[in-house]
């Protein structure tokens, strides 16, 4: 046998039972702790050492990013000046495996006199640091996953979930939506997904190409032309949404022929094609386009609630948008 796979996997092992046996830790406590930070008008300082440290940084940013005001503080830094950051009104969310870890204990006297109320994230409830916290939240583990016994792994690997935890609880009590989680991660391909409406990226205006249903198939080909949406929307008298006519609806019909060019459009327009409106997310057109059965389709005609024709969207304009 292997001596590195099976340290592996008993590493896993360790972890995933060590995991399995908090579950039923969330308990009433926890939910009480919860409570304290959703009613909590100001911040969640979290706050640890060495690998806890590591942990709490992750912690800070989950709570960030899902609606709990939140950041990291050093515990030596904190000795040292950072703890002019706590206000009474804040939460600290304090991180030590044994709740004896010397510099988060010794600036616990000072949050109690600054006046911010301290939650524990501790494996032992009778160490120093529950003893001073308004709550504690119970991440013990039975042994690290370390052969050595000494590389914390088990232990910060509760943290963690436990981190997580709280962050997802916190997020569902405060109805916490995509739309929120968009606002704070505007860049990069997450953000264009969750923010970019349709009304972004659609051709509107003198862009949007639009043709009566009077109009023949030859005048149709000029206006897709012009427009390069390879689409273009068929209206009626009073400019209302009739059907969509596309590059490929004229490929088609030029294999019987071309003497169909001299046809109005509504003699072979698309008359329920699939529509959207401007007010959904990019990502939804995306998603209609991949999903249409017989085969995926790559415009769609944006109405709007009166049935007229204010857009189109083609499948180039998401992709360029960095929507997939």
């Amino acid at each position: 046998m292997s001596l590195i796979k099976d340290r592996a996997k008993e590493t896993l092992e360790i972890e995933i039972d060590a995991l399995k046996k908090l579950v039923p830790r969330i308990d009433d406590e926890f939910e009480a702790a919860a409570n304290e930070i959703l009613s909590c008008k100001a911040r969640v300082i979290v706050t640890g050492i060495g690998k806890s440290g590591h942990i709490g940084k992750k912690i800070a940013a989950s709570l960030a990013s899902t609606g709990t005001p939140s950041f990291f503080m050093h515990p030596a830094e904190a000795f040292h000046g950072d703890l002019g950051m706590v206000t009474p009104q804040d939460i600290v969310l304090a991180i030590s495996n044994s709740g004896e870890t010397n510099e988060v204990v010794n600036i616990l006297p000072i949050i109690r006199r600054i006046g911010a109320k301290i939650i524990a994230l501790c494996g032992r409830r009778s160490s120093t640091l529950a003893h001073n916290a308004d709550y504690f939240i119970d991440a013990g583990v039975e042994r690290e996953a370390c052969p050595l016994g000494l590389a914390p792994t088990a232990s910060t690997t509760a943290a963690l979930a436990m981190g997580d935890a709280l962050a997802m609880a916190l997020l569902s009590a405060r109805n916490f939506t995509a739309q929120d989680f968009a606002m704070f991660h505007p860049g990069g391909s997450l953000g264009r997904r969750l923010l970019l409406t349709i009304g972004d990226v659609m051709h509107s205006g003198d862009d949007n190409p639009t043709v009566s249903f009077r109009k023949t198939a030859k005048e149709a080909l000029f206006v897709m032309t012009a427009k390069n949406v390879g689409a273009t929307s068929v209206v009626d008298d009073d400019g209302k949404f009739m059907g969509l006519v596309t590059d490929g609806d004229v490929r088609r019909c030029l294999e019987q022929g071309s003497e169909f060019l001299e046809e109005p459009v509504e003699n072979f327009m698309t008359r329920t094609p699939l529509t959207v409106k401007k007010e959904q997310l990019a990502a939804s057109a995306l998603s209609i386009m991949e999903k249409h059965k017989p085969r995926p389709i790559t415009v769609l005609p944006v109405v709007d609630d009166d049935n007229v024709p204010i857009g189109i969207v083609h499948l180039t304009d998401l992709l360029r948008q960095g929507v997939v």
